[in-house]
């Protein structure tokens, strides 16, 4: 930027500083009078400690008569009433840059090892608008995931935004860790949200790897963290997906879970006053889901394609998140326990599962095969409890027989070894080799 533009910017500069005071802490929630500020605008709060003097930063989440609503990132020991706030006048930013590629991040985007951040890195708001609808170039192009019974039977495409829906305990971090290894995105950013603090560790050593770490920035807040530092996890690590999308990358967004983040929204609205509407869940749950989610996918400039895990309450596919998810994303893949029980891992029911960009993106053959596929395992499916009681006599229909004699080859193919790395192209002409005929 020129001179002559810098100083004819300095009129535009407010120089002051506004400030308000505690009046009240209720719960999660701070009350102040004052400053004057804006929905979203980060606020430092000054208290006094027994080491001396301290900042807590807060967010402006809501306005009650004259009173500003407040709801710390950290802990709120330590305020009182009467402690100054002092407000900043913008919305959190974080800084973003190639150098925090292999880096554990926390929500504020700070090393959570306590190192320094790295020089060079520029700033950016976590909370942005989606790109334009006409802006959206459609997808068009297959993207290698790694795990064979996603690529053959749900294929996904660049700039695609799936659901990862399951319990819990049915492999879900599991998935994550295997398509982040063997996926050929350009950079993968990893949202582990409300996880418990030993998952954090365990899901970068033993899922992620040391080879998938070099190559993803992991964003961490865990679920002993306030709830606007787990909704705030989200953000930040959309916002640095989305700086990486703008230079030109093919990015992987992986969330851990979007179930998490709604749950925090519940906390902070059930705090503002805001009033349970289904299950609980508050209105804003509802209206902050598609803000978040429609961020990703692509763009004029580069993708971002998105997995997002959900957690079902019970395994019921039709709670209220899971229903409100599914509505908004580009497929759904669904891990069934009954699956994992047998010990078919990755645990996909490929019945319930569906990627809606396939046909578009997928060769005739190829998609074909896939439905061949999908009526043999339907068939059998529909069967099994006749065949497994001894009730069904072979013979007796031609369909049954034949999906009875394909059952464990369909099931050997979709089995995976975590560390197993299976391309693409692998993947898709084993599927079309067994839907010819399996080797009858």
């Amino acid at each position: 930027m020129k001179a002559a533009d810098l100083i004819d910017r300095i009129p535009a500069i407010d120089t002051f500083k506004k400030y308000g005071r505690v009046t009240r802490v209720v719960g999660l929630l701070i009350e102040s009078q004052g400053p004057e500020c804006s929905i979203n605008d980060v606020c430092k709060i000054h208290v006094r400690t027994k080491n001396g003097h301290e900042v807590i930063m807060a967010e402006v989440v809501g306005f009650k008569d004259e009173y500003v609503m407040l709801m710390p990132f950290t802990s709120i020991r330590e305020i009182s009433i009467g402690c100054l706030v002092e407000g900043t006048g913008s919305p959190l930013e974080v800084k973003v840059g190639p150098e925090l590629i292999g880096k554990v991040l926390d929500s504020l985007g700070n090393p959570f090892d306590g190192s320094q951040l790295p020089r060079g890195l520029v700033s950016v708001p976590t909370e942005n608008e989606p790109p334009n609808p006409l802006h959206r170039p459609p997808i068009s192009e297959q993207l290698e995931v790694g795990v064979k019974a996603i690529d053959a039977m749900l294929t996904v495409g660049n700039g695609q935004r799936v659901g990862i829906f399951a319990g819990s305990g049915v492999g879900k971090s599991t998935l994550l860790g295997m398509i982040a290894r063997n996926t050929r995105a350009d950079l993968n950013v990893i949202a582990l949200i409300g996880e418990r603090g030993r998952e954090v560790r365990e899901f970068i050593e033993r899922d992620l790897g040391e080879e998938g770490l070099k190559r993803s920035i992991v964003v961490a807040a865990t679920g002993d963290q306030p709830a606007l530092m787990r909704i705030k996890g989200a953000f930040t690590a959309t916002a640095i997906a989305e700086y990486f999308r703008d230079r030109g990358m093919n990015v992987m967004l992986m969330m851990d879970s979007v179930t998490r983040v709604a749950m925090a929204q519940r906390e902070i609205g059930l705090a503002t006053g805001e009033p349970p509407a289904q299950k609980g869940y508050t209105p804003s749950v509802f209206s902050i889901l598609p803000k978040l989610l429609e961020r990703t996918g692509t763009s004029m400039k580069g993708s971002i394609t998105a997995f997002y895990t959900v957690l079902v309450d019970g395994d019921d596919m039709n709670e209220p998140i899971a229903d409100a998810v599914r509505g908004i994303l580009d497929g759904h893949i669904v891990l069934d326990r009954s699956l994992a029980n047998k010990g078919q891992y990755p645990a996909i029911n490929i019945l319930k599962s569906v990627s809606r960009l396939m046909n578009h993106i997928s060769s005739e053959e190829h998609v074909k095969a896939a439905e061949r596929i999908r009526e043999l395992y339907y068939t059998y499916a529909k069967s099994e409890d006749l065949i497994n009681i001894g009730a069904y006599k072979r013979g007796t229909s031609k369909e049954i027989d034949e999906a009875i004699y394909y059952e464990p080859l369909i099931t050997k193919f979709l089995k995976q070894g975590f560390k197993e790395k299976v391309t693409l192209d692998e993947s898709v002409n084993e599927l079309i080799a067994l839907a010819n005929g399996g080797g009858k």
